[in-house]
């Protein structure tokens, strides 16, 4: 059977066909910075709003995504990803609704919320070190690991290629997540090594292919649309590292 994207069979950016299984394409998105973002703060799934930087970094991206069309929207239900996706979505031909999924949610920190990385390590010298033994499996305390979330956010890209067979597919969510898409989109043994190995800015947009088992990646961590914005970005220095 074929499977359709936008008339086109699903295929990889060198022709070959995806085997197995209906095919989707998705553009995940990073929401747009956060205030804990900009302060450098851990927040999992702490509900931060965006900061006045990632309302302009939204904006950028809901320019450049302007007249779009999609089979539809999704966004974890968390605000700095809601609030991204609702600008995005009304950009988009016909204004698609923004369809919320808590299993989007960015990976769940626990004791980790609201602490920066040198309260963590001075907090948690145990956990780091097992982290840096094992960055797959490692729990956050009182929180999930990455194995973790893998599981259970590739439940919801699989129940969405399903839902969307051939469709295109704009998700909305947390880094963690698009670092899981790529995963998905390069195998599972790829996928424990981009979590540690990737970096995903705010407002960037990543695409793949996705079918049952099988993935390309089409792109990573596109934020071109941010050119004007970068230098306002830098000089804050980065991100803070879990989104």
């Amino acid at each position: 059977m074929e499977n359709k994207l936008d008339g086109r069979a699903p295929r990889a950016p060198f022709g070959f066909q995806l085997p197995g299984g209906a095919a989707a394409e998705f553009w995940v998105v990073r929401h747009g910075e956060s205030s804990w973002n900009a302060s450098g703060r851990y927040q999992g799934q702490t509900d931060v709003p965006l900061s006045p930087l990632g309302e302009q970094q939204v904006a950028a991206l809901a320019q450049r995504l302007a007249g779009r069309q999609f089979a539809a929207v999704y966004s974890s239900d968390l605000e700095r990803a809601r609030v991204t996706a609702q600008e995005l979505a009304a950009a988009l031909d016909g204004a698609p609704p923004v369809q919320l999924e808590p299993g989007l949610r960015e990976i769940q920190v626990g004791e980790l919320a609201g602490l920066t990385s040198a309260e963590i390590a001075r907090q948690f010298p145990e956990y780091l070190a097992d982290l840096r033994r094992d960055p797959w499996s490692t729990c956050r305390p009182g929180g999930e690991s990455m194995r973790d979330l893998f599981v259970r956010s590739r439940r919801v890209f699989d129940a969405l290629r399903e839902r969307h067979p051939g469709g295109r597919i704009l998700v909305v969510t947390h880094g963690g997540l698009v670092r899981v898409a790529v995963g998905l989109a390069l195998g599972e043994e790829a996928g424990r090594q981009v979590w540690s190995r990737l970096s995903v800015a705010n407002a960037s947009l990543t695409r793949v292919i996705l079918a049952d088992g099988h993935g390309t990646l089409l792109g990573f961590n596109d934020d071109a649309h941010l050119e004007g914005l970068l230098e306002t970005r830098d000089s804050r220095g980065p991100a803070g590292p879990v989104t």
